[in-house]
């Protein structure tokens, strides 16, 4: 029994260090409390430096100004903003006063704001006025009070030129409402447990609204502690952070990973710019580094990115979609990343699921994402049948413990759908599994392309495709075909001084891949449609290819 379970795509954890069995809050005041003099967080775009004993007494202040203002434990506060010392505060403060705090996408629109507002009944909400185009407060004004009933009170965070917005409120006001003592705010922290809901995220499904992953204070303190652990961060450790707040990446694998561990986070820029990335690693010193893969290619490539010294930057976190391989030697070797980590995750499971860890062998590094954390099982399965497959069969990659949310807000049919009765979240990810644990994420379920019959993975084509001499970027996807059900289509971004044309790449492609994995349709591209976050949308090159194509998606058996 015990050798055929070894064969079996199954993996547990270790079960150390142990799990953190208390509220976030009450986690970072213990560390505070012990780094009281030492940088908590630096916002170079905002001038901006806080101690850990400053960022304790402001978060407290906050979250006594928030239920002073009426709000109580349970109740739904959003935050729509880009990255600022506001969100960091929000993120503390809320903790601390039971609160859940829900995360808006700054890319959000009108009908998505109101969807998500509603869906989860937030009371209150903290706004930026403006950022470039988006006007903020005008969307939640332009609403009102008749699409959102729930929305009782609008904050927006101060600026330099402030003045008094109408139907609105200013965050610096939530301070001065503190009242003396905090006794309020002593009452309510010892009602606050591990397992209480701390914070709404909305999945960027690509069909249909987004859903409302909830998730607990147990949920992300743990997952952010054991990215942390995956770094082997310490105090000494400055971590830049220029992936987005309103999503895991930013607040759990760079807050929460940094502040359990007593490291200094630094944020360069309010969104991303690969400029004000360089610049930070470079006068903050910075010893690690968070980013999705576009992001990496952008500060490689940047026109000044030699004249940067990036020599303090030891490791950090590639993840949000697959990283290229070449790619991941050049960031070992040109920004000094020797160990930099792969994650795995999900915004369901806190996110991060598989981790590599910083001496991990580098062939591991680059084409897997690593093993599971601890406290964690993973299972690959068959999705038809639902057995646990082979070591080496791709199947469906589901995990279960500690990192799994409580689930979608107000959609228990659709938990149910995620969620099997085994406490099985099941992350609609293909996967294989290798005989020391090692995870490789080969597309997704919905990615994959099945060209008369044959199952084609495009994360295969798109490793192939990065090595052919020119090509910079590279998307695949499956897009309608008549005769084949599936045709491939590549999209390439090219190197600034290289000339590609089609027959060059499929002249590469002759000969060293299966001639159904040739794609079809090739097509130079500038840039691929992201979301906020940096992930590819392949479902928008695949509409935008069928359109242009005149092609109807096909009748399949």
């Amino acid at each position: 029994m015990g050798n055929s379970m070894k064969t079996l795509s199954y993996e547990c954890g270790t079960r150390s260090p142990a799990l953190i069995n208390k509220t976030i809050g009450d986690s970072f005041d213990e560390i505070a409390v012990k780094m009281n003099d030492h940088t908590a967080v630096v916002s170079r775009h905002e001038g901006v430096r806080l101690s850990y004993g400053e960022l304790r007494e402001r978060s407290d202040q906050l979250a006594a100004g928030l239920l002073a203002s009426g709000l109580e434990p349970g109740d739904r506060i959003g935050i729509w903003s880009h990255t600022n010392i506001v969100w960091l505060l929000m993120q503390l403060a809320t903790a601390k006063a039971g609160l859940i705090l829900v995360n808006i996408n700054p890319a959000y629109r009108t009908s998505e704001l109101e969807h998500a507002l509603n869906l989860v009944g937030c009371r209150a909400i903290v706004t930026m006025v403006r950022y470039r185009s988006s006007e903020y407060l005008n969307m939640l004004r332009e609403l009102g009070k008749a699409r959102l009933p729930k929305l009782e009170t609008i904050w927006w965070i101060d600026e330099a030129d402030a003045r008094e917005e109408l139907g609105a409120q200013r965050f610096s006001d939530l301070f001065r409402l503190a009242p003396a003592g905090n006794t309020l705010l002593d009452d309510v922290r010892h009602t606050v447990r591990p397992d209480d809901p701390v914070n709404i995220q909305f999945t960027s499904g690509t069909t249909g609204l987004p859903k409302a992953a909830t998730l607990s204070h147990r949920n992300i303190l743990n997952n952010g502690y054991f990215v942390g652990e995956c770094m082997k961060l310490t105090h000494a450790d400055r971590v830049c952070v220029p992936v987005p707040m309103y999503h895991c990446f930013g607040m759990v694998m760079g807050n929460l990973a940094s502040l359990t561990h007593g490291s200094t986070i630094v944020y360069p820029s309010v969104r991303f710019e690969a400029e004000a990335v360089l610049e930070a690693v470079q006068a903050e010193k910075c010893t690690a580094l968070l980013g999705v893969p576009t992001m990496f290619i952008a500060a490689l490539n940047h026109p000044r990115f030699a004249t940067f010294d990036t020599s303090s930057l030891r490791t950090g976190i590639m993840a949000g979609s697959p990283c290229p391989i070449e790619i991941m030697r050049r960031v070992v070797d040109e920004m000094h990343l020797s160990e930099i980590t792969i994650a795995y995750g999900m915004t369901e499971t806190s996110p991060v699921s598989c981790q590599s860890m910083t001496d991990t062998p580098l062939d591991k590094r680059v084409t897997t994402v690593g093993q599971v954390l601890p406290h964690l099982e993973i299972k690959i399965v068959d999705q038809m049948s639902g057995e646990t497959v082979e070591r080496g069969q791709s199947g469906e990659l589901c995990t279960r413990g500690y990192s799994v949310m409580l689930g979608y807000w107000n959609q228990d049919d659709r938990t149910k759908e995620a969620i099997d009765a085994e406490g099985w979240m099941h992350t609609g990810d293909l996967a294989t599994m290798d005989s020391a644990g090692y995870v490789n994420i080969v597309g997704r379920i919905k990615d994959m392309v099945i060209r008369g019959g044959e199952n084609l993975y495009p994360r295969e084509i798109e490793e192939f495709l990065y090595t052919c001499p020119g090509v910079l970027d590279v998307q695949v996807v499956g897009v309608p075909d008549k005769h084949f059900g599936e045709e491939l289509c590549a999209w390439i971004v090219t190197k600034p001084e290289a000339f590609l044309d089609e027959d060059t790449v499929r002249a590469f492609c002759n000969g060293r891949i299966a001639h159904y994995k040739v794609p079809k349709y090739i097509r130079f591209v500038d840039s691929f449609p992201t979301t906020v976050t940096g992930k590819i949308q392949k479902y928008l090159i695949r509409q935008i290819m069928s359109d242009e194509l005149d092609l109807k998606e096909q009748q399949t058996a």
